[in-house]
């Protein structure tokens, strides 16, 4: 049995939402999907400073999410991380018509599978 993560499930139901046509619901999940899966980059990148920092504060904010996806395009030299997660805030922020809103979905989706392929991947530091 595959275990989804937080991103996963919310991916999910983004994705059905939109299949319905609840785009403004459908755009605040992807963004969801997207947030949990900076999180779980912060924790398997091993971002101690700022996963500390968050436990302080009791709680995310944008500046943190942000540090995190700089941090790791650059740990894991992927130059489009910051794209993909550029697009997770325009659907969180912007109210998009139907095709726009897929091609920004489909950045979500590919920040969730990055997440999940290192969730289970050893990483050495």
């Amino acid at each position: 049995m595959l275990l989804l993560s937080a991103a996963d499930v919310y991916l999910n139901e983004a994705d059905e939402l939109l299949s319905k046509g609840d785009v403004v619901q459908a755009c605040e999940k992807y963004y969801k999907a997207a947030e949990e899966a900076v999180k779980m980059l912060a924790v398997k990148l091993n971002m101690t400073d700022l996963l500390n920092k968050v436990k302080e504060q009791g709680e995310w904010d944008a500046t943190t999410l942000d540090k995190i996806v700089i941090i790791a395009s650059k740990i894991l030299k992927d130059e489009k991380l910051v794209d993909r997660w550029n697009s997770a805030l325009v659907l969180h922020t912007t109210q998009l018509n139907l095709e726009p809103l897929k091609e920004y979905a489909q950045d979500v989706s590919s920040l969730v599978k990055l997440a999940d392929t290192l969730k289970d991947k050893r990483m050495d530091s």
